[in-house]
């Protein structure tokens, strides 16, 4: 496989068919994805597997231990946050090849260390004002990735 056109990282996922959905989305964008433990489930489960269908055998990915982990052995990357709290749109940023987009847990996004420490780079989806919290992780993800490899004329990609 060529190298990844972005590294999707998903912070401590609780929601097995979220991470296998955005599985099968990495396969298909060419993006490397990176889970964040603790996982809200076992990897192996048949939740994940369904919703990520055929494509999990194609998908690219690594489990960290913790968030100081991943960045242990990726200390050059180039990260955003993907965030309700971010100050910019995504479409606003400006992404370049290999980088990597950082998503928070359903339930709590992001801990605010990581949102302290990454806040110039912290982006949102616009929304209304509402009750609710966010758009579902796994739809929030393709929006992003799409934007990104639309900004880098979808390489590799037909």
């Amino acid at each position: 496989m060529n190298e990844p056109n972005l590294n999707i990282v998903l912070f401590q996922p609780e929601i097995p068919q979220n991470t296998g959905n955005i599985g099968r989305t990495c396969v298909l964008v060419n993006a490397n994805l990176h889970l964040i433990k603790p996982l809200g489930f076992n990897i192996e489960e048949k939740k994940v597997r369904r919703a990520g269908l055929d494509y999990w055998p194609y998908l690219n990915y690594e489990i960290h231990e913790s968030f100081e982990d991943f960045l242990s052995k990726y200390p050059k990357a180039r990260i955003f946050l993907a965030t309700t709290k971010g100050s910019k749109y995504y479409s606003e940023a400006k992404y370049e090849k290999g980088d990597f987009i950082v998503f928070g847990r359903e339930s709590s996004g992001l801990p605010k260390e990581i949102m302290e420490k990454y806040k110039e780079t912290a982006i949102k989806i616009p929304m209304i004002d509402t009750t609710t919290r966010s758009l579902n992780l796994s739809n929030t993800v393709s929006i992003f990735a799409y934007e990104a490899l639309r900004q880098m004329n979808f390489p590799n990609m037909k």
